[in-house]
């Protein structure tokens, strides 16, 4: 199965912006990932609305945004009016997810819910008749460089195990390394959110890590 790879904009170099998101593009990244935080459903702020418009204007590839904010649904709008392309929310902090989950599907956007750590599966089973994606957090949110947490393989294999009756593709977002690729890639994992762990503050270059994780598949795939 091919992966999709987003890039997490939370841990470009903001300095350059313009460099970071024309390198990426021609490094073949597939999906632009960017982080919207309110400060208060986690401890940090995201990005803002002028970088989210430049990003989306500047480049042809999609754009996701990961909404860690409380009443998601609020956003919404703004979402819409930038032409974002793929939209997760978190159910635990909306008080009617499957309404927010329609009216983002209504709007022609991608629609997925985002699992932390800590969130049972067992609480967000019915949503997954409605969802296209399911984003499963492998480190507690809100800050780039966070551990992972092991027990997060379960939640995985849960997924995994419920794709056979629902219809979405799962996502693993945080601590994202080449080791967890090779693991989970050919499960049935679709795709990966590149942060620090693998392609950010690093000394190889955007191309050399997305080509690396690229070649690596392909040459798996013409073995079978």
């Amino acid at each position: 199965m091919s992966i999709e790879l987003s890039a997490s904009m939370m841990c470009a170099d903001f300095s350059c912006l313009r460099d970071e998101v024309q390198n990426l593009e021609k490094a073949g990244i597939d999906i632009f990932h960017i982080d919207i935080m309110d400060g208060s459903f986690v401890d940090n702020f995201g990005m803002g609305y002028q970088d989210m418009a430049y990003i989306k204007k500047s480049s042809a590839k999609q754009v996701e945004a990961h909404l860690m904010v409380s009443k998601p649904y609020n956003y919404l709008d703004i979402l819409f009016n930038l032409g974002i392309d793929i939209i997760y929310i978190h159910p635990e902090v909306d008080p009617d997810p499957a309404t927010t989950i329609e009216k983002i599907h209504q709007h022609g956007a991608i629609a997925g819910i985002a699992i932390n750590p800590g969130t049972s599966i067992a609480t967000v089973e019915e949503l997954l008749n409605t969802v296209d994606r399911v984003l499963v957090l492998g480190v507690n949110p809100g800050h780039a460089g966070r551990k992972y947490q092991p027990y997060v393989d379960k939640k995985i294999e849960k997924l995994l195990d419920l794709k056979k009756d629902y219809n979405f593709d799962i996502y693993i977002d945080g601590a994202v390394t080449r080791d967890r690729i090779e693991q989970w890639r050919y499960k049935g994992v679709k795709g990966f959110i590149l942060g620090t762990a693998t392609l950010f503050k690093r000394t190889d270059s955007y191309s050399s890590v997305i080509k690396a994780i690229q070649e690596n598949e392909t040459r798996l795939i013409s073995t079978k």
